[in-house]
């Protein structure tokens, strides 16, 4: 089950100053040193939105100055409290050695969002059943099934007309405000808003034509 960890306290400096500078959530930061060497840590943002600050369109994906800033605090603040591998040697050698040291030379600084986790653990929860009675609920002859395989749900009708039509008409928004209803319960976070909650509507004729009707193929 999703839950919101307690940050280290010894990340909880880099945790905060992130905040400040970026105008950001960070609700986690985790640290690894995989068999190649090179450090790497992990920071979790609260929402997508959050994440997407730091990152570009360019090839690289990331902002490699941001990710640098990142890395050379996460240097500072560690070395600050004596946590790190070089400050952890040799301090050991006059007292009790570290166990909880951190190697900051050369961090990569990678992200994550924690809002569509937990969107997508919500949407998880709901049963083919629920999904089945939901749909019956909103009384309509055009629609074909309701598929929730993230957190976004589709929408089928039968006609690549009906989708078009019903792209462009209010029910779309009547269908996004029922779905929020029927989804609220389940958002233990609360993530999902009126607001923000989206469908897509898509058609049966598509599925079929376009996927060779193959659920495998629709979400590839």
């Amino acid at each position: 089950m999703l839950e919101k960890e307690n940050i280290k306290p010894e990340f909880a400096p880099l945790a905060q100053w992130i905040d400040q500078t970026y105008g950001v959530k960070t609700v986690d930061i985790f640290y690894e040193l995989p068999d190649s060497g090179k450090p790497r840590i992990q920071v979790c943002l609260e929402l997508e939105e959050d994440m997407e600050k730091f990152l570009t369109h360019s090839i690289s994906y990331f902002d490699t100055s941001k990710q640098e800033a990142i890395a050379q605090k996460f240097k500072a603040v560690i070395e600050q409290q004596g946590l790190s591998e070089k400050t952890g040697f040799f301090s050991g050698l006059w007292g009790k050695p570290k166990s909880n040291t951190y190697s900051t030379d050369h961090v990569f600084v990678t992200y994550n969002a924690f809002e569509p986790a937990a969107k997508y653990e919500a949407a998880s929860k709901i049963s083919r059943q629920q999904i089945e009675e939901f749909m019956a609920s909103l009384h309509h002859k055009d629609l074909w099934t309701i598929s929730i395989e993230f957190f976004v749900p589709v929408f089928f009708v039968f006609t690549y007309s009906q989708a078009e039509e019903y792209n462009r008409s209010e029910t779309k928004s009547i269908w996004e405000e029922e779905f929020f209803n029927f989804i609220h319960p389940f958002d233990e976070f609360g993530y999902f808003t009126k607001e923000n909650t989206r469908i897509i509507i898509d058609s049966k004729e598509d599925f079929d034509n376009n996927y060779s009707s193959n659920w495998y193929y629709y979400y590839k």
